[in-house]
């Protein structure tokens, strides 16, 4: 699938939820979902700066694509993370790099954050961001 097409269906589940206690309780669910993170990626170097928790973001590349894998201390948090691998993980550097992730906006999740969980969500796409330029420039 396509990143956009990974929009896509992301923004179709959450619009069958009106409440927004439920699209938290998603969220915690598909945080609930994420592989673990190997306890050897929990370093410094893979801490989003800018996040008020603590959320460690590990990139790999295998045949040419870009494997995310990550984890959080914070529930919601670690199912935004969640969310975000699920729409980039095992695309091209430069799909990443070329797509606008529009899917926060149209599920109303910015609307929805507290100010500091808004600032590091936008720490997590830009640190997305800067491991697709470091693996594009490779």
């Amino acid at each position: 699938m396509t990143i956009n097409e990974l929009q896509d269906e992301v923004i179709e589940e959450f619009s069958g939820f009106d409440d927004w206690m439920d699209k938290y309780q998603m969220l915690i669910d598909l945080g609930n979902e994420l592989d673990v993170l190997n306890d050897k990626y929990k370093t410094e170097s893979n801490l989003i700066d800018g996040c008020q928790s603590r959320v460690w973001l590990q990139c790999d590349e295998v045949d040419g694509r870009l494997v995310f894998t990550a984890d959080s201390d914070a529930l919601i948090v670690k199912g935004i993370v969640a969310l975000l691998i699920r729409v980039v993980s095992d695309h091209t550097p430069q799909e990443i790099l070329d797509t606008e992730l529009y899917f926060i906006d149209k599920i109303g999740l910015k609307d929805h954050l507290s100010p500091t969980r808004s600032n590091g969500l936008l720490a997590m796409i830009k640190q997305i961001k800067m491991y697709a330029l470091a693996y594009q420039a490779k």
